[in-house]
This record gives structure tokens, C-alpha cells and sequence, in this order.
């Protein structure tokens, strides 16, 4: 009988995103061959176990986040693959998510609503909270809009106090301009964020609308209002770590690459459903194209809820958004059906019903011209190359 690879999991559960990436390497396990798991009970940053010493394993996916456990994970001279964005050991495979698409599909969500004042709050001692906030400014500066940052102290610092953390943070929403868009590095902060506007009693999303990354469905539903979040593709992570660990173990000479995998887009919540632009006609049409966007719904349709001609919807929609009306109902649409074909195993006949298109038929013609893919290839390849095109598709459409 052949013996199962035993393999360590040092990931903490405690958090979402961790554990979507354990449920890419069941996904991966199910496909492929069962591995005899190790996963000790830890939290994020915990010490090593003390099993790892001697323990006689075949190979390891961790989250090396202190030297103590990258020294330790060293010193198993086993096949190691790092799913931590602090990246201590740079001569293994890493795998992460790939923070600039991160930054731009927030900065995106919160131009195309007219805001001219973005804000990213972070969190110091994050490589992921640095990276996405110098993307995030990137990206807002060359839309020619206004830029503003704040970074709370570690909560891991020795002298770190949640009181004065906070009463830093209300100080400096209070000294915002407004209306104004906030990044939060991720969920948490962005509860946290949500938690302090609350007690300013700063109107949300109507002064400061908030975006979260990792969609973490407690948080963001616990949160008042409930808030938006970038949806990290954590499965696919975790099922590319397994996919390296596995060519590893077999004695594959795996290069020490970054691996960056794309987010799977972003769910819409209260916290940011708000249009900063000062124009009644231009907004309502938006809120009945995002309302009804998988109703099938066409232009005629956004025309006869606005006192506008065709012409005149298009241009201003066009001056104001960065799209055309069409354009806009397409690149909702396009945004669900990945979404579904990714997180699902739907038949593309309901996709298409819930989505807004007649026959299947017509949404995998649409579906090509959109991504340069059919919804079987998206589907295929987890999404990784389709959310790329994606990207660079809604780009052109704001540039």
C-alpha cells in the first residue's frame, strides 16, 4: 500500500483568509491524492510547534511570519511552500495575493463613484498593508485625485493600547475632507473605521464611504452599515500551494518565484452604495443600473427613469462615470458571471438567467468579447488570467 506524504499546515484558522487558503488545499487533496495533514492549533505569528523538531515529515505549507518560525521551518531541510506576504525566507516558492490588483479594483470601486478625496488606512508592520496602500496612492494620483493616508501602530508592539489607537484614528477621520473614500487594508480595520464614524456620527457612505479587503462575511455584516470588501481568491492561493508542494515532494525543482494571485472582485455592501457626484439624473441612473444590472435591463430601460435624451444620458454618464451606460450594465454583468463560474459549479444556462441573458448562448459571445476567454477556459483556470483581462478591460473603459 502506497504510504501517504505526511504534510504540515502551519496556518492559523482563526481568520477568513486562512481559512480559504485550507480550502484550496482540500480542493487540491480531493483532485489529486490525500495527504496525512498536520495542523496544530495556532494563532497568527504563533511559535512554532514543538513537534517540528523532530518531526518526520514529507514537506510544509506555512505562513512565516516571525524568524522564529522561519528559522525552525529551516531547519527541517524539508520542501517548504510560504503563504505570507512578509516573505523571511525569499529562496522558497511564495504565494500570495497579488496586492497592486488588490489597490486598483478599491481605488476603482471608489472613483467610479465620483469621489475626488481617497484615503487608505493601514496597519504598520504588514509588507500586504504597505504594498496595497503604495498601490492605492498610485492609482488615485493618476486619476488626479486627492490622496490621504493613516497608519495605526502594530497591535503586536509591546506599548500598543487599543484606547489610544482609537482616539489616533477618530482624530484623523475628523480631520478628513468630505465626502471621501477609505481603503482599510482589511476587514478589521475597516470595522474598526465603521466603529469610529459611528461615535464622530459621520454619515455613512454619504460623507465617508468604506472598502475592506478579504470579505470576511462576519466582519462585514456585523459592521454598521454592513461594508464592502475586495474578495481575495484565498481557495486558489491555498490550491497553488499544494500544487507547488506537491511537484516539490516528487523532487521537482521548483523555482523560488512569487506567485501573485488576483482577487475575485468585490462584494457591494451599504457602506459604500453612494455616488459622489452632483448630478440627481446621472446618479439615479446609476442606482437603477446596479439595482437592476442582472434583470436584463437595457439603455431604453435606464431612459425611462431619468427626464434625459439619449444623447444627453450618454455624455454625461460618460463625462462623469468613465463609461457608457451600456458599457457599465456590461461590466456588472461580466463582474457576476466571473464570480459565479469561479465560485460555483453552476451550468452556464443559470448563470446566464441570473445574470441577465436570455439563452447561454448569448453570454458566452458576450463572455469572449469581454475577457478573450469562453466561460469554460475562465472556469478552467480558476479565474487567473480572465481577472487579468478583466482588469485591464475596466481600465481602458476609465482611462
Amino acid at each position: 500500500m502506497k504510504r501517504r506524504k505526511a504534510v504540515a499546515l502551519l496556518i492559523e484558522t482563526s481568520n477568513a483568509y486562512a481559512r480559504g487558503l485550507l480550502d484550496g488545499i482540500i480542493a487540491w487533496q480531493r483532485e489529486h491524492e490525500a495527504w496525512s495533514i498536520y495542523l496544530p492549533e495556532q494563532e497568527r505569528g504563533a511559535a512554532p510547534p514543538a513537534w517540528l523538531k523532530s518531526w518526520q515529515g514529507d514537506g510544509i505549507i506555512v505562513r512565516i511570519e516571525t524568524e522564529a518560525i522561519a528559522n525552525a521551518v529551516r531547519r527541517t531541510n524539508l520542501p517548504v511552500v510560504d503563504v505570507s506576504a512578509a516573505r523571511r525566507v525569499p529562496d522558497i516558492p511564495w504565494v500570495e495575493t497579488h496586492d497592486e490588483a488588490i489597490a486598483n479594483l478599491a481605488a476603482a470601486h471608489l472613483l467610479e463613484r465620483g469621489f475626488r478625496h481617497l484615503a487608505f488606512c493601514g496597519e504598520q508592520g504588514f509588507n500586504w498593508s504597505q504594498w496595497r496602500c503604495e498601490h492605492f496612492e498610485c492609482r488615485v494620483k493618476a486619476a488626479g485625485a486627492t490622496f490621504h493616508q493613516y497608519h495605526s501602530k502594530s497591535r503586536f508592539d509591546h506599548d500598543f493600547s487599543w484606547n489610544r489607537e482609537r482616539q489616533r484614528l477618530m482624530n484623523w477621520l475628523s480631520q478628513l475632507p468630505r465626502p471621501i473614500g477609505i481603503m482599510a487594508c482589511y476587514d478589521i480595520k475597516g470595522q474598526q473605521v465603521l466603529d469610529a464614524c459611528r461615535e464622530l456620527d459621520i454619515a455613512v457612505p454619504e460623507e465617508m464611504a468604506v472598502v475592506g479587503v478579504d470579505n470576511d462575511a462576519r466582519i462585514c455584516n456585523l459592521s454598521t452599515p454592513p461594508m464592502s470588501s475586495i474578495i481575495p481568491d484565498s481557495r486558489r492561493t491555498g490550491y497553488e500551494a499544494a500544487r507547488l508542494l506537491d511537484a516539490m515532494m516528487a523532487g521537482v525543482n521548483v523555482p523560488a518565484d512569487a506567485h501573485l494571485i488576483p482577487p475575485l472582485g468585490i462584494a457591494e455592501r451599504p457602506s459604500t452604495d453612494i455616488l459622489a457626484i452632483d448630478d440627481a439624473d446621472i446618479v439615479k441612473a446609476m442606482r437603477f443600473i446596479r439595482q437592476h444590472a442582472f434583470d436584463g435591463i437595457n439603455v431604453g430601460d435606464v431612459l425611462k427613469q431619468v427626464s434625459l435624451s439619449r444623447r444627453a444620458l450618454e455624455d454625461r454618464f460618460q463625462r462623469l462615470i468613465g463609461r457608457t451606460p451600456h458599457q457599465e450594465i456590461e461590466r456588472l454583468r461580466m463582474d457576476r458571471v466571473k464570480q459565479l463560474l469561479v465560485e460555483t459549479s453552476l451550468p452556464l444556462q443559470t448563470i446566464a438567467q441570473r445574470t441577465g441573458f436570455r439563452h447561454a448562448e448569448y453570454l458566452a459571445v458576450a463572455f469572449k468579447r469581454f475577457t478573450r476567454q469562453t466561460p469554460g477556459q475562465f472556469r478552467r483556470h480558476g479565474g487567473a488570467r480572465g481577472n487579468k483581462v478583466g482588469e485591464n478591460e475596466a481600465a481602458r473603459s476609465t482611462a
